[in-house]
Parts: C-alpha cells; structure tokens; sequence
C-alpha cells in the first residue's frame, strides 16, 4: 500500500478553481517489493476532460536510469522558485521521504543506491501501459506530445526518425509540437508531417520569407471531448535557429511571439473554445511568463527544460503542468470544465518505473521491430564505468566530463567544449558503456568534432554568452539548456552580475596559468551550429577514447566556482 498520499487543495480568489495534485510517497524498499501497477496508476476520475502529456522524450524507446539535476539555479523573480528547487530542499517542499521512490524518481540523491534499488524507468511500451488504463477510465482523453521526440538515439540517427514515428504512431497522440525534431532537415520533417495521422501543431511556426504562419503546420486544433469545445495550441520552440542549425531548416522562423499568441487565443475563444491549451516546448520559466502576459490560457504543459514537477504551478487562472524527460514521467490532468470555464482539475505525475509498469505487448513488439536491425552494433561493449555518469545540472555532469576527456585527448587540444544539451540517460557505477549508451549521450545530426585555435578573449566571449542565456534575469532571454561545459579550463562564475561580467578567473588547468586574452589556444568542441564544420563525428571521438581506457572514472567537477547562489 502507498504509506501516504498528498492532495494540494488550491483555492483562486478570482474564480472558482480548485485543484487537486497527488504524487505517491512510499517506503524504502525495492521497487517490484514496494509498488504495484495499480498503485502507481490509481487515480479517481474527476471532471469531465482528461489530458495526457508526455514530452522531451528523446528516442529513449527502452528503459533507462536518468538522474534528474542536483543544482537548477533560478534568477530573477524565479529565485527559489520551483523548478529551481533540488535536492533535499526539493524532497521537504513535496514532503517527500528520504530513500522513497518518490526521492528516487524525483530528486538527485544518492540515485546510483536508489537506481539498484528501484531499477530503470521509462521505456515507451510501459508509457503504452500508462496511456491505455487512462484511455480505459477515460476513453477520449486527449494524449499530448510536448516534441524533442524525433532526436537522441542511434536508431532513430541511422532511420531519420522513422523509429520514433512508427511507435508514436503506435501510442495514437492527438497532437504534438517540435524542436530537436528540425535538425533532421526541413525536408525530412515536411515528410514526416504529411503523413501524420494527428495534429502537428506551431502557431509560432513562420515562413521566414514572408514572415506568414507556415502552411505546414497547424497552429491549433479543435477537439470534443467530454461534451466540451477544447483548442488545442501548438507553440515549437521558440529560439530554433539560435540554438541549432538554422541553415537546416532556412524556410522557418520562430520566436516568442507573445502578441501572435494572444491573437491565437483570441481568436479559438472567438470560435467557441471552452477550454484552451498550450502545448509548448518554450521551457518552463518562458511558459511562467507567458501565461502572465497572454490571457484565456486554461492550461500550459510546458516541454523543453526536462523540469519533472509533481504539482502543477498557478500562474493567474493557468495552471503549467511539467511532466520531465526521456519517457520517464506521464502527466495525467482531469478538469472540470463547465459554463466554458475550467472549474477545478486533477492532476498526478505517474513515474515509470520499468519493473513495476507491465510493458504494452503491442508496443513492444513495434520497438523491438525498429531495433532489431540495429540490435548487435548498438550492443557492442566499448568498455565500463566505475563512476556514475549523469548529464542533467547547470554546470558539468559527469557524462560531460567524459565527453570533454576524450576531445582534448583524441582531438590533442588545450581546452575542450561540450554543450549543455540537458538529453542523456545516466549509467550506474559498474555498468558496461554499450554503443548505444554513447549515442544517447551524443546522437545529432550536426556532429563534427572541430578542432580549431581561439584566443583567450574569444573563449570568455563564448562563455559569457552562454551564460547570459541561462542566467538572465528575463525568461524571455534564456534560451534552454545549461552552461557550455570545459574541458581542461576552471573558472568562476557569479549568476548575479550583468552579461559580460559573470566569468572570471579562467584557468588553464594543465598549467594553471590564467588564461591570457591574446593568446590563441587549441580548443576541440562538437555540436557547432555552422555549416560545414569539419572532424570525427563525437561518437566515435568518445567511443576510441573509451575502447582505449577500458574503464573510465569521471569524479563530480569541482573546477567551476559559483558566486551568488
């Protein structure tokens, strides 16, 4: 039996709305010992209208570990604010009990123990799972997928997407929005959109050439559902060709666009909506500020920062739901909508744990179809780790650091850069590194490893910018991801002073000598948004450097100093 479960009663002094949030806390013991099915997918049908969120899946078709982030620094009036709450502070603020699953699921915390203990999470063919006993309660609940759903594998690197297309299809969504889905090419994403059998939503979407809402995409959708009238908005990610490739993708522009929204808002309810929907891939703070600027929007379920939050945030009369990364999370939302105004609602964040969730026999079998001509070179054993490798947090992760090893080894330069994508299942100490496992840590389609000298001033320049992304006070000026990670550098950072004045005491850490503005340095990255970028493709930077260890030890980082927390 769960030990304890929690309902946040929410009262609204300007409208009657309540609501009612519950996340499981349970003993510690093993997960297949501790925890039922119908434990985790209990939930008392509310309202009239279901919602189904899932987002920033990237590829993970199968189960995983994925440790969520021990620092995750708000600025700004999101100081303090979830979801810059982590770690213990995290657990008190949910009421979350030490060693539970909950911790496990949600929280950094011993999680290489916790991961032995309760085993791996996601694999979409217990999302499957997930999905059909909520259909089962409430047969035309509406499944949404949130986008960054075509990305991060190798099978779906070597298929163009096509994986990931084929078991999504499987799962039947409603509708979904995008990111990372555009790096396989305007083209190749046209393609695809054509032949989906559901909405493929952007109202931000543009054609760059006439600056006109793009006629590929569909920048809302109506659905009856429950006897209600519900708009459905789409909103892709809004800083595309800033943060990737934008010569992948030249007919499209992007952007906030916090006044097209309104008109969008306006205009559904125009036509009848009764209840609203945001289905965004803006990142949880730029989803915060929009619902205080755009007014008519029931509910945001808000995609790209990974955040994983077992209670939705108000925001006026809007609640913002974040439902985590990798498969690992399914949001469940029931609402009472009623007079054309959403009266109260339900909400549950249901874990995914792998040993516990029975897998969709149908859904396996379409996974393990996409797998199987890919299964023995994405198995192969390039060696092991004796140290836990994560990705997700503000400065480097472990996985990061590897990654940075193995440039300024293989690559033979001074300094190493690795962005701070936040995609990346998480390995134990001990595990064997499959190819597989290093895709997921590197698969994209801009790869090239670049080599190339850049001077001391250059280097701060680039570091100062990335942080001025994370660590703007204005949402609307942080564009997703976490601090670009170094490699043979350390450095300190103070997150309260303007852009430009942020890094300091930049090291070189094979001399430790500052690093002298003039002087040209030779540094190795990846992931470089120009055209024509030269070198290795990462993988197989990582997977040489990792064959020629055996075993690999990657310790926290502890070169990055950081003032003003």
């Amino acid at each position: 039996m769960l030990s304890r479960r929690d309902f946040l009663q929410v009262s609204m002094a300007t409208a009657a709305l309540t609501g009612v949030s519950s996340f499981g806390n349970w003993s510690r013991l093993a997960a297949q010992q501790s925890l039922t099915q119908d434990q985790l997918l209990d939930f008392d049908t509310f309202g009239n209208v279901s919602l189904i969120h899932v987002t920033d899946i990237h590829a993970q078709l199968k189960p995983i570990y994925f440790r969520e982030p021990s620092i995750n620094i708000g600025v700004g009036g999101n100081k303090g604010e979830v979801p810059h709450v982590t770690g213990a502070d995290f657990r008190k603020l949910y009421g979350i009990d030490d060693g539970s699953p909950s911790h496990y699921a949600l929280s950094s915390g011993d999680f290489a123990a916790l991961g032995e203990a309760y085993g791996k999470v996601g694999g979409l063919d217990r999302v499957s799972t997930v999905i059909k006993s909520i259909r089962a309660a409430r047969p035309d609940a509406l499944l949404l997928d949130g986008g960054d759903t075509w990305h991060g594998s190798y099978t779906c690197y070597h298929t163009e997407g096509q994986d990931m297309v084929n078991v999504m299809n499987a799962l039947k969504p409603d509708a979904m929005t995008f990111h990372w889905e555009f790096t396989l090419g305007s083209d190749r994403v046209r393609e695809i959109v054509a032949d989906l059998p559901f909405a493929a939503l952007g109202a931000n979407i543009f054609d760059a050439e006439w600056d006109e809402p793009a006629e590929d995409f569909e920048p809302y959708r109506f659905f009856e559902r429950g006897g209600v009238k519900i708009a459905v908005i789409g909103q892709a990610f809004p800083y595309m060709p800033i943060a990737n490739p934008g010569w992948m993708f030249p007919e499209y522009s992007f952007g906030i666009r916090t006044e097209r929204m309104q008109e969008v808002v306006d205009d559904v309810r125009g036509q009848g909506a009764e209840l609203v929907v945001l289905l965004s891939h803006n990142g949880f703070d730029v989803d915060k500020k929009m619902a205080s600027l755009v007014k008519g929007i029931d509910v945001i379920l808000s995609g790209h920062t990974h955040d994983a939050l077992p209670e939705p945030v108000l925001v006026g009369e809007t609640i913002v739901v974040a439902s985590g990364s990798n498969g690992k999370f399914v949001s469940r939302v029931d609402l009472d909508v009623r007079d054309g105004r959403m009266m109260g609602f339900r909400h549950k964040l249901i874990p995914i744990f792998s040993d516990v969730i029975e897998p969709d026999a149908e859904v396996t079998a379409v996974i393990d179809e996409q797998r199987a001509p890919y299964e023995s070179a994405m198995s192969e054993v390039i060696g092991q780790t004796d140290s836990l490798l994560y990705r997700r947090g503000n400065f480097n992760g472990t996985w990061d650091d590897l990654i940075c090893d193995a440039l300024l080894e293989q690559r033979e330069a001074d300094i190493a850069m690795s962005p701070g994508v936040r995609w990346g299942p998480s390995l134990l100490p001990g595990d064997n590194i499959t190819r597989e496992d290093i895709w997921n840590a590197t698969s994209m389609t801009y790869p090239n490893a670049y080599r190339s000298e850049m001077t001391g001033e250059f280097i701060h320049t680039i570091m100062e910018d990335v942080a001025d992304n994370i660590f703007n006070p204005d949402p609307y000026y942080q564009q997703g991801g976490d601090m670009v990670r170094m490699g043979g550098l350390g450095y300190t950072i103070d997150i309260t002073k303007p852009q430009g004045s942020r890094i300091s005491d930049i090291t070189l850490l094979k001399t430790g000598e500052t690093i002298d503005p003039a002087k040209s340095y030779v540094v190795a990255g990846w992931a470089s948004v120009n055209e024509g970028t030269e070198g290795p493709a990462i993988w197989d930077v990582v997977e040489d450097y990792i064959r020629a260890k055996g075993t690999v030890s990657a310790e926290p980082n502890t070169t990055v100093k950081v003032l003003g927390l």
